[in-house]
């Protein structure tokens, strides 16, 4: 059976889109170029998001003491002994990476943009970070090159952001989404599962939320209690105050939750893997491939898919 994206796959997958779009598999690499965030550096408040040690996000090649493209040819060298041909997106990840003068943001996108390998950029960010000047170039260079942007909005609670220290609301991560989708860029989104105060209703909530916004792909992850975090500090004298699922448990989540996700949108991943030297809860033991693959198991024993119980 085909379903509305065109596979048989259950769920609208991120590899697929990939070949849709380009037509052969092309492989991300990150970049750390150095930047802050405004919930860092003062200008809306200090210490970061709760949940954050940015260090969980950063391959081992990735640093900012190495240039972009030094980064790029360490992250392509990873991949092609199996991939001798295939083409990359550099993948600015680390900290809020459109948050800076316009025209330094674009001379570091240039310098991934000119590997001979890369053939796109992919912008990890927050909502309160997208200057209409920027997307502005960014809108002409997706005539040439791929151009897409990820969103952290992490939850669609103005209490839940708050407490998080996320230093943003809702209504940004709206208005941010509707301004690049409306520039031609595809926009990523990235939810966390699980915060502290977020009941199952409303972690389901946050799927019929987002399926009303213009955007492309769906990023979720588990709350994970990492080293160096606030919540690390809170863990270790009040671990209650956390509702961490097992890993059966969030299967059946993501299953709840694909269930009511708009059709349209791919799902670029259902967990995150913070690592192992710096992860204090929950261990599951299980790589990313191991759990789509439950996921996919579970959904074809309910007989369901992505957005079966969708409603507009």
């Amino acid at each position: 059976m085909q379903y509305d994206w065109g596979t048989s796959k259950r769920y609208n997958d991120y590899s697929s889109y990939i070949k849709r779009t380009f037509g052969e598999r092309v492989q991300k690499v990150s970049v750390n170029a150095g930047f802050t965030c405004p919930n860092r550096d003062g200008s809306k408040g200090t210490g970061g998001c709760a949940f954050c040690n940015n260090s969980t996000f950063n391959p081992s090649y990735c640093g900012p003491e190495l240039s972009i493209v030094e980064q790029i040819d360490k992250g392509i060298s990873f991949f092609r002994p199996k991939y001798q041909t295939q083409q990359y997106l550099a993948y600015f990840q680390a900290y809020s990476n459109t948050y800076g003068e316009t025209a330094y943001l674009l001379e570091q996108y240039q310098q991934a943009l000119n590997h001979p390998k890369v053939a796109g950029i992919v912008l990890g960010t927050r909502p309160d970070c997208i200057s209409d000047d920027l997307l502005v170039t960014l809108k002409e260079w997706r005539k040439d090159y791929y151009i897409a942007i990820e969103l952290g909005a992490e939850s669609t609670s103005d209490e839940t952001l708050l407490q998080i220290n996320r230093g943003h609301n809702y209504a940004e991560t709206v208005d941010a989404a509707k301004r690049i989708a409306g520039a031609g860029i595809p926009v990523g989104m990235h939810l966390i599962l699980g915060l502290p105060g977020e009941n199952r209703e409303q972690l389901l909530q946050h799927a019929r939320e987002v399926s009303q916004l213009p955007i492309s792909f769906l990023k979720l992850h588990q709350l994970q209690i990492v080293k160096g975090s606030s919540f690390a500090k809170i863990y270790e004298t009040t671990p209650d105050f956390f509702r961490l699922y097992t890993a059966e448990e969030f299967i059946d989540l993501v299953v709840d939750f694909l269930e009511i996700m708009h059709p349209r949108i791919v799902m670029d991943r259902f967990i995150s893997q913070a690592p192992h030297d710096l992860l204090i809860a929950p261990r599951w033991g299980l790589k990313n491939f191991e759990f789509v693959a439950k996921v996919e198991k579970r959904l074809a024993e309910k007989d369901s898919w992505q957005g079966k119980y969708f409603q507009l």
